[in-house]
């Protein structure tokens, strides 16, 4: 499985691609950021990032892209300038049709070092020695792109096996009352079956009983013809 891991922002964006799977040593493919000028207005910014992303994104295919989760209740207008980054590597992936997952700096931690109070210089230990790299990867922002990246790769299959496993006990769950719906239209449809062919069969009677009465009719006229007929030839009374 290949993680294209984004910290996001507008100065610096992080980007980490990781190749691995849960159990199985990580290897790093490439890290680095993707910059923009600060004296830029938001709009060239925004797109200087788009089309970097889209660049890692075209020259490293990489099957799902993890993204850190945003929130701060401090500096709004930092915090509002790292998730419209974010949200640019959100809509850059779903172009393409890859997967999107978001995990909180809290999250990330825990996957890596164990705690979710580490802190960065922590994180970028643990980043170094699981990749198996002979320095830390720097900038930092880097470091913290490959960590999204090894925390997707480790807790995003588990995720979807759980959710996996949820569907199961849902269907599971359900499948009692699927089975009774099941059985009951089958009944519906029996009892509609055996309505249908005793109309028929009534409807049959009903015509037999019509010619019946028809045929009885029409030998009673032959027999009134033949006796007027008799009559009046001096026959047979």
């Amino acid at each position: 499985m290949r993680v294209l891991g984004v910290d996001p922002g507008l100065t610096r964006c992080g980007l980490g691609v990781v190749d691995g799977v849960p159990g199985r040593p990580l290897v790093m493919v490439r890290h680095d950021v993707a910059r923009s000028s600060p004296e830029a207005g938001i709009g060239e910014r925004l797109l200087a990032i788009e089309q970097q992303i889209e660049e890692w994104l075209g020259t490293y295919q990489p099957d799902a892209v993890a993204v850190e989760r945003v929130f701060s209740q401090h500096n709004v207008r930092t915090v509002m300038g790292t998730a419209q980054a974010g949200a640019v590597a959100i809509v850059c992936a779903a172009r393409r049709g890859i997967p999107v997952a978001l995990h909180t700096p809290s999250e990330v931690k825990a996957a890596v070092t164990g705690s979710g109070r580490a802190d960065k210089a922590q994180v970028t230990a643990m980043v170094t020695r699981l990749l198996r790299l002979a320095d830390a990867p720097r900038p930092a922002d880097a470091a913290d792109a490959l960590a999204l990246a090894i925390c997707h790769i480790w807790r995003g299959g588990a995720q979807a096996r759980l959710a996996e496993a949820q569907d199961r006990a849902a269907l599971a769950r359900t499948a009692p009352a699927r089975a009774a719906r099941s059985t009951a239209q089958s009944e519906a449809a029996r009892q509609q079956a055996a309505l249908h062919q005793a109309a028929q069969r009534e409807a049959a009677l009903k015509q037999a009983r019509q010619n019946g009465a028809a045929v009885r009719q029409a030998v009673i006229e032959q027999a009134v013809t033949r006796q007027t007929g008799w009559r009046q030839a001096g026959g047979p009374r």
